[in-house]
Parts: C-alpha cells; structure tokens; sequence
C-alpha cells in the first residue's frame, strides 16, 4: 500500500503570505508601481466548472471574489490571517488558503469550493459521511476541512492509496475546529477512504 503525504505547501501558493508581503515580493502586484496605472486586474477563472473573466481589484484575495462578487459564502473568513483553514478552496486541486491568496495570482485556475464539490441535489460521500459520522457541531470550520480532506482524498484516489488515520490528521493540521470534533472528522473521512 503506497502511503499520501499531505503537503502542508500546498496550502500556500509560491510567496504566499500577507498581501503586503506578496506585494513586496512581486511589485507586479502593487498598482503603485503599475506603468499603466491599473489599479484592478482582469482574470480568467473556472469556479466549479463555470469558466469567466473578472475585473478585481489588484489587491483583491481569492476569498474576496468568490464571496463578495460571486456569493460563493461557504468559503469562510475566519481569522484573515492563514491560520485557521476555513477558508480553504482548491486550487488546481492542491488546498489553499482563499484568505491569502490573491485573486491575480489564481489567473487561469481552476478553483472549486464547497458549494462545487457535490453533485446536484446529491451530497459528495466525504460530506454525507460528515453527517453519518456527527463530524460537525457549529459548522463554520466544515467547509474548510471538507476541502482539505478533499484534496488528499482526490490524491490517494489517484494514487490508489488508502491513507490512515495520522495522515489524514496531517491533512487537516492547518484546520481549526473550536468546537474539537476532530474524532468525529477522522472517523468522517476513514468512512470514505474504507468505501472505495
């Protein structure tokens, strides 16, 4: 049995980090020291399989646009700060954190959040097993940590591996649950990986 890692990088594209630190990094992200003046960037997106272009703001973040433009709410804002996961997305599959990620940066991804990963009216087996398993109480941490466990599911599918408990553990390490219901999460995505 081959064994999947989590990536703990993949929760941060290249130079991720505050906005004003990916400013100084790339000044090609800063308006001010853009030649033209442009204070806002056009980017081409496919957001749960609908592909479009936006007009952001070059300091907009990934979570920015996808809750206060496209209404996409399930990707949360916690802490603003990468620290607690709930606003975790994919990102070309890879987790990411939508708080510290800008939204010029995801130029030609494909992105997919909570609201993309079920199939109409049917919920994804990762979610129904949430429901099976009691994997939530408040709710507000669900929909990153379903997007974590996502990705690395997705990846052992791939794979044809069958992670265990501690690395599926791994995999949500940058995911805060206030109410602690980590048991209950484990047991959630051991249920999906046992299945297939």
């Amino acid at each position: 049995m081959t064994a999947v890692h989590a990536r703990p990088t993949n929760r941060h594209l290249p130079g991720a980090g505050s906005v004003g630190t990916l400013r100084a990094m790339n000044p090609c992200l800063d308006p001010a020291s853009d030649s033209r003046g442009a204070t806002s960037r056009t980017v081409r997106l496919t957001i749960n399989c609908i592909t479009a272009t936006h007009s952001v703001p070059a300091h907009a973040t990934l979570a920015t646009l996808l809750r206060d433009r496209l209404g996409l709410t399930g990707t949360k804002i916690a802490c603003d700060q990468a620290a607690c996961g709930a606003c975790t997305v994919l990102l070309d599959g890879d987790a990411v954190f939508a708080c510290h990620t800008l939204a010029a940066q995801a130029d030609g991804a494909q992105v997919v959040t909570i609201e993309g990963i079920g199939h109409g009216d049917t919920l994804d087996p990762l979610q129904q097993a949430f429901i099976d398993h009691d994997a939530l109480q408040c709710g507000f941490c669900t929909p990153g940590m379903l997007m974590a466990l996502t990705a690395t599911l997705a990846r052992a599918a791939t794979a044809g591996a069958k992670p265990q408990r501690d690395e599926l553990a791994r995999a949500i390490s940058g995911n805060v649950c206030r109410c602690g219901a980590y048991p209950h999460i484990l047991d959630a995505a051991l249920d999906v990986v046992h299945r297939r």
